[in-house]
């Protein structure tokens, strides 16, 4: 009898025409409607499941892995992976990976737009008008920041700042400044019209502060009071990273006193929830996670993760080579541990 297929459990609704290409090799567990998974539902779906393509949503760490020997893969569809606990997915075996590269162009065009509708207070101006009150317009009514010839402060200087860069430095003439953990190459610098400096003198000399860097225990927070308060009064701040980089109390406080002028926020601590402070607040712009929303992007980026799920899975053109794995040599390690261990049990029994 024919060994059964490998199963894939697919966490969200995402494009089925996409998705459905995964059957060519495995039997498909896919969620019909969007879903808020528990920690327990996670753990029940990936018990029986070979692989998972699974959204920012779906957070995955030891418990849900616990009772999942079959497990051997997870494909996250997003650059970002701190949804994953690859240290706990590495000594399991599991293979994880994420879309990165597809997402980039999108991504910065989302963190500008926030950037101009923040500093030219548009959305601010649309709620004054939805309300009625331009009858009350005097000359210096929703006057903003202007973009042109402005610094632009990038923290964080991967592909999508890089992106941000070009936008600022060749569309709209301002001199960009950037803060990365290493800089740049000096082609790449002159390529993207960007200079480097210390944190201190960034904060100090933006008039307009992207935050496009990772994730970690070490930017936890990194955009804290002190900060806040070493940047530039009146100054706009922007943050399409991650929600936890900044401290979204001391945010509100600068916003709400004028320290700064105006955020915008596609990303938050604790998302879906986005904290009553800021949303008391009109000059600050909120969008819900959107920043790799359009329509060719998020197919590339199920595209790429239904690839990379499938040649993790040893399936497909790429068998065994996925395009953008996290963690790969971590597992090969594992794995190899794991077959070393086996073979010595064996021999002992055979004694």
């Amino acid at each position: 009898m024919a060994d059964p297929r490998p199963r894939v459990w697919v966490s969200q609704p995402l494009f089925d025409d996409v998705v459905e290409r995964l059957g060519q090799y495995f039997d498909l567990d896919m969620t019909a409607e969007v879903t808020r998974h528990t920690p327990s539902q996670l753990a029940a779906r990936l018990a029986g499941a070979d692989g998972a393509l699974i959204t920012l949503n779906e957070r995955i760490g030891a418990a849900e892995i616990a009772n999942a020997p079959r497990l051997r893969a997870i494909a996250n569809v997003g650059v970002g992976y701190n949804n994953l606990d690859v240290d706990a997915l590495s000594a399991a075996g599991i293979l994880a990976s994420n879309t990165p590269d597809v997402l980039t162009e999108t991504t910065a065009d989302l963190g500008f737009a926030l950037l101009m509708a923040a500093a030219r207070r548009i959305t601010e101006s649309e709620r004054w008008l939805r309300e009625g009150q331009w009858g009350q317009w005097s000359f210096r009514t929703m006057l903003g920041a202007d973009i042109h010839g402005s610094t632009l402060g990038i923290l964080g200087m991967g592909r999508i700042g890089q992106g941000i860069a070009r936008r600022g430095a060749l569309g709209f003439g301002m001199r960009v400044l950037y803060h990365n953990r290493s800089r740049l190459p000096e082609a790449t610098e002159a390529e993207v019209g960007a200079t480097y400096v210390d944190l201190d003198t960034l904060l100090a000399q933006a008039d307009h502060l992207v935050l496009v860097l990772p994730y970690s225990a070490a930017s936890h927070h990194i955009i804290d009071a002190a900060a806040l308060a070493k940047m530039k009064p009146g100054a706009t701040l922007v943050n399409i990273a991650r929600g936890g980089i900044v401290d979204e109390l001391a945010l509100a406080d600068a916003l709400a006193n004028g320290r700064l002028a105006a955020a915008g926020l596609d990303v938050f601590d604790g998302e879906p929830t986005v904290r009553p402070e800021l949303l008391a607040l009109r000059n600050v712009v909120l969008t819900p996670h959107i920043g790799s929303a359009s329509q060719a992007t998020r197919r590339a980026m199920v595209q790429l993760a239904v690839d990379n799920l499938t040649a993790a899975l040893d399936k497909g053109p790429h068998a065994g080579r996925p395009p953008s794995a996290i963690n790969a040599d971590a597992v090969h390690a594992a794995r190899a541990g794991a077959a070393f261990v086996g073979a010595k049990k064996t021999d002992d029994a055979k004694r």
